[in-house]
């Protein structure tokens, strides 16, 4: 028996760039041995239906969009109890997980990959019973960095698109928040925060913190508290764009499992997407909870 794939894809994704390379994508999956079933999203959660529904009749599912498109996969999947490897192919404006997991821009070269690479464990968030694949997320920079475009990151960099979203604190109303993982307790009035299993958020590298393994069941967290006074201001652009780290303003930590807890309604995105408004969230991470296909270099990095 041939082997059977699914390929779910958003047309519209990255200016419906993919229309070009249908194709190339199908023909790669041909020739690696396997019956294409092909099916473009039509409404929002299309994907994580379809996914949840079918993906048992499949040997692979391969997706290709955004960052959105693979939460809706990685969402259906982990409604299943029998999981299916995920290949993706990048097509979004930022595709964050995908640079973390070494996936190729081209989407040429990534089809290749979906269909020749070898599964990889990856975690997965839990955010009050809903999945994440990559980030969550609240306050100052969630909507400069999904309003701003990856030409306009490349042509700023990393230290002009922090002062652009730092720009926006005087006008910032901070969250009065209390958050506890494990032993650790945190009251405060906060502006930002993070959960995240990602080497690049918004389309910047490095900004999640060091050391990141995508699948060893800690997320890295980020909070940022709000300042003061323009002493505390210049101590946090000064942390953010990596100058010094001495900031009592900015906690960072890993952690599998987080409480917050606020006064008010705080609205978040999960993956780049609105998540809602929540006043108690908890956060957990799902060590090794679905298989991405990645390059042999990666999955043994």
């Amino acid at each position: 028996m041939k082997k059977r794939l699914l390929f779910v894809f958003n047309p519209l994704s990255g200016k419906g760039l993919i229309r070009n390379k249908l194709l190339e994508i199908v023909d790669q999956f041909v020739k690696n041995g396997y019956e294409v079933v092909i099916y473009p999203t039509q409404k929002p959660q299309d994907a994580m239906e379809l996914v949840e529904e079918h993906a048992g009749e499949y040997h692979l599912v391969v997706c290709s969009g955004g960052d959105g498109t693979l939460d809706e996969v990685v969402g259906g999947m982990m409604r299943r109890e029998w999981k299916v490897p995920i290949g993706y192919i990048p097509s979004g404006s930022t595709n964050d997980f995908a640079s973390s997991l070494k996936i190729p821009k081209d989407m040429g070269r990534a089809a290749q990959l979906a269909v020749s690479g070898v599964p990889y464990a990856c975690d997965v968030g839990n955010f009050n019973g809903k999945h994440f694949v990559y980030i969550a997320a609240f306050g100052l920079f969630t909507d400069v960095s999904y309003a701003t475009s990856q030409e306009r990151k490349n042509r700023i960099g990393h230290f002009a698109y922090i002062i652009e979203g730092v720009k926006r604190i005087p006008a910032v109303q901070p969250y009065f928040l209390k958050i506890s993982s494990g032993d650790r307790e945190i009251e405060g009035h906060f502006i930002y925060g993070m959960v995240t299993n990602s080497v690049s958020a918004g389309g910047f590298r490095n900004i999640t913190g060091k050391n990141v393994k995508l699948n060893d069941g800690l997320f890295e967290v980020t909070l940022i508290q709000m300042p003061r006074n323009p002493m505390e201001l210049n101590e946090i652009i000064a942390s953010l764009t990596n100058l010094i780290d001495n900031t009592d303003l900015i906690y960072t930590f890993k952690t599998d499992c987080l409480k917050v807890e606020a006064c008010e309604d705080v609205a978040w995105t999960l993956d780049g997407e609105y998540g809602g408004k929540h006043k108690d969230v908890t956060i957990s991470a799902k060590k090794q909870a679905v298989e991405i296909i990645v390059s042999h270099e990666m999955a043994h990095s």
